[in-house]
């Protein structure tokens, strides 16, 4: 059977990245970057603060984490809502602790329906970051771009009527993008975003519409990863991100800042048994000469004159 030759047609195929985004560049030739005070790494803290409806979409897919068993699925549900209640609570608490000023990625369905919460994070000094309207919005190519525009607007316009600030960050569900996405959130006067996680530090993209900064969240250090995915433990999870942060600062001596970004959901990093080690790690942290606790927002802010 032969091959039709649609099949070998791609559109966006072009001599170096298959977009024009941004150039390849190497980090270890870049300037180098400082930090605030003389610290080497700037640890980005995001929490991933997130509502799932209890009927999953699958439109265009569904998010991880996601409802899995036949409807009802009370199990998941509750499960997720136990990040909301108590685990959220504790992280907070961590936090407090630590000293760190954190990030919190929020489904606008959280501020319509739980605005207490955001209320607490806002005057625990942290930063909001949009993370779509709820766990069904998710963004894929194939998504309508007026579809996709309006989930961008009322994440937006939703978090700043509760918070009483627009966000300026955003994070897409599962780092999912379309196309546009990079575009649309230009024009909807978002600064940078958190999906890309082809690097150690921000980076700029440049759209049709304007800039945006790319400030990577790299998914292979997320406690979503680590402990759900890969099945491994609190102290495990804590482990890697001290072996990360000594590497970070090894390479910072040598070649400028670096960014160790910590993912973290609720529902997950704040259950009774493994809090005691986030704490311990948020503690560790804090004791290293290196560390810059920051929200993503503030270190796209000082990034902004080096890249």
């Amino acid at each position: 059977m032969t091959l039709d030759p649609a099949c070998l047609a791609y559109p966006r195929r072009s001599r170096g990245m298959d977009h024009d985004l941004y150039p390849w560049s190497n980090l270890f030739a870049r300037a180098p970057i400082a930090w605030p005070g003389g610290k080497s790494v700037a640890v980005a803290i995001v929490v991933s603060l997130e509502w799932f409806p209890i009927l999953a979409a699958d439109t265009p897919f569904r998010a991880p984490g996601h409802m899995q068993t036949a409807y009802p699925d009370f199990r998941h549900y509750t499960a997720r809502d136990y990040g909301t209640r108590v685990g959220f609570y504790r992280l907070l608490d961590a936090f407090a602790k630590a000293g760190a000023t954190v990030s919190v990625a929020v489904n606008a369905a959280i501020a319509t329906r739980y605005p207490t919460i955001v209320h607490d994070i806002v005057a625990a000094g942290h930063e909001i970051v949009a993370h779509s309207t709820d766990m069904n919005g998710t963004i894929a190519t194939g998504l309508a771009e007026e579809d996709e525009r309006a989930l961008i607007t009322a994440s937006l316009d939703t978090l700043e009527r509760v918070s009483g600030t627009r966000p300026v960050g955003w994070h897409s569900i599962a780092r999912s993008q379309s196309w546009a996405t990079p575009r649309l959130l230009v024009e909807a006067g978002v600064k940078y975003m958190l999906d890309w996680v082809n690097d150690d530090l921000p980076f700029r993209m440049t759209t049709s519409a304007g800039g945006i900064v790319n400030l990577p969240l790299n998914h292979e250090l997320s406690d979503r990863q680590i402990i759900t995915v890969q099945q491994q433990s609190a102290d495990s999870y804590a482990q890697q991100m001290r072996d990360a942060h000594g590497w970070l600062a090894a390479e910072a001596a040598a070649s400028g800042g670096r960014m160790l970004p910590l993912h973290v959901t609720p529902y997950i990093m704040g259950l009774p048994y493994r809090i005691g080690a986030f704490e311990a790690l948020l503690s560790w942290l804090a004791a290293q000469p290196e560390t810059w606790f920051a929200s993503a927002g503030n270190i796209v802010a000082e990034a902004n004159s080096c890249i």
